[in-house]
C-alpha cells in the first residue's frame, strides 16, 4: 500500500509544480506582495492549481502509455511501466477535477475560468492536439499563460499589456525549446515514440527557438521600462547626493534586463550544447548558472519593487 502511494506521487510529477509557481508573478508585479490576504488567496491557487495539473498528467500518461513504452526516460513511469493501473489513475484525476474545480470558483470566479480552461485544453492535447504542428506547442505555451493568469485573476490584479506578451514568448520559448531538445534526443526513433516531431524540421526549430528567445527578453525590456517609475528612498538618496546623475525618481526595473538577457543565453546554451531542454523544471533545478540568475533577478525585482523607496 506505501509502496503504491508513492507511486501514485511519482505519477502525479510533484517536480513540475515548480511551473505552478508563475501564479506568484501577478502577486509580485501588482505591489501586493506583502498583502496577507492576497498571499492566502495566492497560495490557493498555487495549490489546487497543483492538483489540478497532477490530474492533466495522470490523464495524460493513460493516454500516452503505449508511446511512453518506447521513450528511454518515460517508459520507466508508474503507468507506463504498469506498476499504476490506468483505471485507477483516470479515476483519482476525474475525482480530483470534480471534487477541486467548485472550490476553485469559491476562491475566485477568474480563477475558475483560468483553471476550467487549463483543464479542457489539456484534455484536448492529451488526446489529439499533441499530434498537430505547431499546435502542439501553443498549448503548451498556452498552459503556462493560464497559470500566470490564474494568478493575476485570483487577485483581481490589473498587469498592462507588455506583461502579457513577456509571459506569452517566455512560454513560447519553453514550449519550442522542449520540442528542439525532443527532436535531439529522439531522432532515432521519432517515428516511434511521437510522430510530430517528424514534421518539426531542425531548421524550423532552430528559427522559432531564436525568434522567440528574442522575443522573450525584448517583451521584458519594455515591460520594465513602461513600468511608473520609482522614487528612490531617503537612504539611496543621501548616498548618491554627491554625484551628478538622476538617481531619485527613474526606471529600476530596467537593471534586471542584463539578468533576463543572460538567463535567456543560457537556456539556449542548455537546449544546443548540453541537449537538456526537454524537461524545463528539471533543467531550472539543476543548472546552477541558471538558477542562480533566477534568483538574482527574483531577489532584484522584489528589492526594487517593494524596499527600494523605503
Amino acid at each position: 500500500m506505501v509502496k503504491l502511494f508513492w507511486e501514485l506521487l511519482k505519477a502525479a510529477r510533484p517536480r513540475q509544480w515548480i511551473k505552478n509557481f508563475a501564479v506568484f508573478a501577478g502577486l509580485i508585479f501588482s505591489g501586493m506582495l506583502f498583502d496577507k490576504v492576497d498571499q492566502i488567496i495566492t497560495l490557493e491557487a498555487f495549490f489546487l492549481f497543483c492538483i489540478f495539473s497532477s490530474a492533466t498528467y495522470l490523464l495524460n500518461d493513460v493516454f500516452d502509455i503505449e508511446r511512453d513504452k518506447l521513450h528511454p526516460f518515460k517508459k520507466k513511469r508508474p503507468i507506463a511501466s504498469g506498476l499504476v493501473s490506468a483505471p485507477l489513475a483516470t479515476t483519482l484525476a476525474l475525482a480530483a477535477i470534480i471534487i477541486f474545480l467548485p472550490i476553485s470558483y469559491a476562491l475566485s470566479p477568474g480563477f475558475f475560468f483560468a483553471a476550467f480552461a487549463y483543464l479542457i485544453m489539456q484534455l484536448f492535447y492529451s488526446a489529439y492536439l499533441k499530434q498537430v504542428i505547431l499546435i502542439d506547442v501553443l498549448v503548451i505555451a498556452t498552459g503556462f499563460v493560464l497559470r500566470v493568469y490564474a494568478g493575476v485573476w485570483a487577485i483581481d490584479a490589473h498587469l498592462n499589456v507588455w506583461f502579457l506578451l513577456c509571459v506569452t514568448s517566455f512560454a513560447l520559448f519553453l514550449a519550442i525549446g522542449k520540442r528542439r531538445s525532443e527532436r535531439t534526443l529522439m531522432e532515432s526513433q521519432t517515428f516511434r515514440h511521437r510522430e510530430t516531431l517528424l514534421h518539426y524540421p531542425e531548421n524550423l526549430l532552430d528559427i522559432l527557438t531564436s525568434m522567440f528567445a528574442t522575443s522573450t527578453w525584448l517583451t521584458y525590456a519594455f515591460f520594465a521600462f513602461l513600468q511608473p517609475p520609482i522614487k528612490a528612498g531617503w537612504m539611496l538618496s543621501t548616498f548618491f547626493s554627491g554625484f551628478e546623475i538622476a538617481i531619485t525618481e527613474a526606471k529600476y526595473l530596467m537593471a534586471t534586463v542584463p539578468v533576463v538577457l543572460y538567463a535567456v543565453m543560457r537556456y539556449l546554451y542548455i537546449i544546443y550544447e548540453k541537449k537538456e531542454g526537454e524537461s524545463p523544471e528539471r533543467v531550472i533545478l539543476t543548472d546552477k548558472p541558471l538558477l542562480a540568475s533566477v534568483l538574482i533577478w527574483f531577489f532584484m525585482t522584489v528589492s526594487i519593487i517593494y524596499f527600494l523607496g523605503v
